[in-house]
């Protein structure tokens, strides 16, 4: 946790930044066809015994399971929830080092690859790079948002690379608009397509890229800077 949180303002502006959310009518993030049906909620925690029977490296079978728990659902997407202490980033060294990291910080939605991604809210592009590390985003665009004088962001990870193409710092996107596009297993560096999904209160000075995943002793402090993805997204059942 860097030192310079200081608990009692993240816990003000935490309080300001939820008290925006939930007055924001953000615009769904998935096509129609997707976001108008029902989801699945996965379990990638250490209780599904599931998981101790896949090959999550193997690129072929982990998307086969992820797809399978939809369909078998009859489901149109898939959700990974947000504030779950996960078993799946065991398999990279990326997370691994020092005090493993493992508590997710956003919200993940399973789509297929070139499923293209609407934008909840106005905004203009802080950053974006193609974090490249086995394991990591892959293609990010970091959205920078003011309502109200609060400023926040939202991160989109695991895109194609195509969805930076076109981006530059300042570039004004527009509540609803189609702005990117899920990446496949090769340009999201070793994960089913989908769409990691985080809203981030300070950046700390980073750009194209953040933590979305933090220690679980460390979970309370980092959840103050990145509240419930659905506070905005209102996903209804979630």
């Amino acid at each position: 946790m860097p030192a310079k949180w200081d608990v009692i303002l993240l816990v003000s502006r935490y309080m300001s930044l939820l008290k925006i959310l939930d007055q924001i009518k953000a615009q769904p993030i998935l096509p129609k066809e997707f976001s108008s049906g029902s989801f699945y909620v996965f379990d990638f925690s250490d209780r599904n015994e599931e998981l101790a029977s896949i090959n999550m490296n193997d690129q072929r079978e982990f998307e086969n399971y992820i797809n399978s728990k939809i369909n078998e659902n009859n489901s149109t997407f898939g959700i990974g929830k947000y504030a779950e202490n996960r078993i799946l980033y065991r398999r990279f060294n990326l997370f691994e080092k020092g005090d493993p990291r493992s508590f997710h910080l956003g919200l993940d939605i399973w789509q297929k690859a070139g499923t293209e991604i609407h934008a909840p809210l106005d905004g203009i592009v802080h950053s974006f790079q193609n974090n490249k590390s086995i394991g990591d985003y892959g293609p990010t665009i970091i959205l920078e948002h003011a309502i109200d004088n609060f400023r926040f962001f939202t991160l989109y990870g695991h895109l194609s690379r195509e969805s930076l193409i076109d981006k530059h710092v300042g570039k004004k996107i527009k509540a609803g608009e189609i702005f990117c596009s899920l990446g496949d297993w090769s340009e999201n560096v070793n994960w089913p397509a989908h769409l990691h999904f985080q809203i981030i209160e300070d950046l700390m000075d980073k750009r194209g890229d953040f933590p979305g995943v933090c220690e679980f002793g460390e979970k309370e402090k980092w959840m103050l800077n990145c509240p419930d993805p659905n506070r905005l997204l209102k996903i209804e059942g979630l």
